[in-house]
């Protein structure tokens, strides 16, 4: 298989971090094998951070030790002239330089548990030119990738 590079926003780590099952956890637990890639933005590792620490401060620990052992390629945000030219992409601006990115990132797949502004709007995926959907389409596609490898 040729690695998979798949995205995670704040929603998608967050989810695979708190929980113990699940495709976001499968993901991650995939990459710390080094069978997909993981890429993060700058804002993304803030943003969840900063959820955790909200909402569960007791995982901050985890939460960086499951960066660091799914080898989390970790990459700059977008320029603010960047993001202004691309508020095209996506409704919502806060998730114009998360979507900006992934596609600047050359990622294929953004992960998100985030509907209402990526998932539901299929232009958005089009217009970016990268595949959008859940952990649990994300990791349909991964495996559909490996040949069905369970």
């Amino acid at each position: 298989m040729q690695g998979a590079n798949l995205f995670f926003d704040s929603s998608a780590l967050m989810s695979g971090i708190l929980s113990e099952k699940g495709a976001s956890r499968a993901l991650l637990v995939l990459a710390e094998s080094g069978v997909l890639e993981i890429t993060i933005s700058e804002q993304v590792l803030v943003e969840t951070e900063r959820a955790i620490a909200r909402k569960a401060p007791w995982v901050l620990g985890d939460f960086r030790q499951a960066v660091l052992a799914s080898k989390a390629r970790i990459v700059r945000d977008p320029a603010p002239d960047e993001v202004v030219a691309h508020t095209h992409l996506v409704s919502h601006a806060p998730d114009v330089s998360i979507l900006l990115a992934a596609m600047l990132a050359k990622t294929d797949f953004l992960v998100t548990l985030n509907h209402k502004h990526f998932i539901d709007d299929p232009s958005v995926a089009k217009n970016a030119g990268i595949r959008i959907g859940t952990p649990g389409e994300a990791l349909k596609w991964v495996r559909g990738k490996m040949g069905g490898v369970q």
